[in-house]
């Protein structure tokens, strides 16, 4: 992918190089009969083959999937289901929607961050899977805002739906494993990890969060934490044909990555990342190109009831487009929240031309 066709991405989207041609399908039809053709089986034929005899395989069918930004369906939102009903048909048209639930679905348990602790019940399950939701990652700061007893309840729920979770567990073997979704014959992986600490840190008898410790909010950058992860890529890598990765990281309320985010996302690709969508800062940030992937710092807020700021307000959904495990397309959809319902709408015109102008702000802090 160029410098060029990264900047497009903020435009309109993304197309990268494909693999077989639309056309690629053998021509379709019934042979045409004649008269039989004596031929010597112990030469060579010395005859074409007839036009509709090809060796070309059709080419793979294509699949979509969406990944949406933070996703918090309680506190001051006042109906989830009302909410995600303006783009619930975008969502669900996907063969694969993910996201990142930034609550729990249980509050068995006090909260742990005062009124900043995001606690839902298994009733969010509907709206959530009639919106088309078929994984959401769980490695973030909220997940263990009721404590260990409301994650593990949480996890659990997730388990007993059609909605597979991804990023937290029982332990850090739970916590490390991805979820992966089948569409087509080819195999996503979602892997997600949590860099701002509040959820415990997954451990090898303990529940919590895949974690990785980084700036700015959990010291420096732990390099265990980070070659674990690597691994978790890589043997996802070797599970399935595609591997996302979702990290929970950054600054919030800024445009601009903080510089170990270039360097923790150029390990990711190097252990097999296909694709990699951040969130955390509740603000777009930019898209960035490492090794011919695409890299997307933060898609901002999906649904969450910010309404004290404009960028906390709107956000950016990303639908890509894959033939087999190739990526062809990436499209940017720019939308806003209205306010008091929290229902995010596509924007038009300007609004949306200055949210995707976020996407290609300079990616590296000065």
């Amino acid at each position: 992918m160029s410098r060029r066709a990264l900047a497009a991405l903020a435009a309109a989207g993304l197309a990268l190089a494909g693999g077989c041609s639309d056309d690629g399908s053998a021509p379709g039809g019934e042979p045409q009969t004649g008269p039989s053709v004596a031929v010597d089986h112990g030469s060579p034929s010395t005859y074409p083959p007839p036009p509709w005899v090809t060796d070309r395989l059709p080419p793979p069918p294509l699949t979509t999937l969406t990944v949406v930004g933070d996703l918090m369906l309680v506190r001051g939102v006042p109906d989830p289901a009302a909410a995600l009903a303006p783009l619930r048909d975008r969502l669900a048209g996907a063969d694969i929607t993910v996201g990142n639930l930034e609550s729990t679905l249980s509050r068995h348990g006090p909260p742990t961050q005062g009124g900043d602790s995001f606690g839902g019940t298994p009733a969010l399950l509907g709206p959530l899977r009639d919106a088309g939701f078929d994984a959401l990652s769980l490695a973030n700061n909220h997940t263990g805002d009721h404590g260990t007893r409301a994650l593990l309840k949480t996890v659990r729920t997730l388990d007993g739906s059609p909605i597979r979770p991804f990023g937290a567990g029982a332990d850090l073997a739970e916590a490390s494993r991805p979820a992966v979704v089948a569409r087509h014959g080819v195999r996503f992986a979602f892997v997600g990890f949590n860099a701002i600490g509040e959820t415990p840190r997954a451990g090898r008898r303990t529940p919590g969060a895949l974690s990785v410790r980084m700036p700015p909010r959990t010291g420096p950058l732990v390099e265990a934490d980070l070659r674990h992860v690597e691994s978790v890529v890589r043997r996802a890598g070797r599970r399935a044909d595609v591997v996302v990765v979702l990290p929970h990281w950054g600054t919030q309320y800024t445009h601009v990555p903080e510089p170990v985010q270039h360097t923790v996302a150029a390990r990711l690709v190097a252990a097999g990342a296909d694709l990699v969508v951040g969130g955390h800062p509740h603000w777009v940030q930019p898209a960035e190109e490492v090794r011919g992937v695409p890299v997307v710092h933060s898609l901002g807020n999906f649904v969450f009831d910010m309404d004290f700021m404009a960028e906390t307000m709107e956000g950016v959904l990303l639908e890509t487009t894959w033939r087999g495990d190739r990526l062809l397309r990436v499209r940017p959809v720019p939308y806003r929240m209205d306010p008091g319902t929290f229902a995010p709408r596509v924007a038009r015109g300007d609004a949306a031309r200055r949210i995707l102008a976020d996407l290609s702000l300079p990616g590296r802090a000065r």
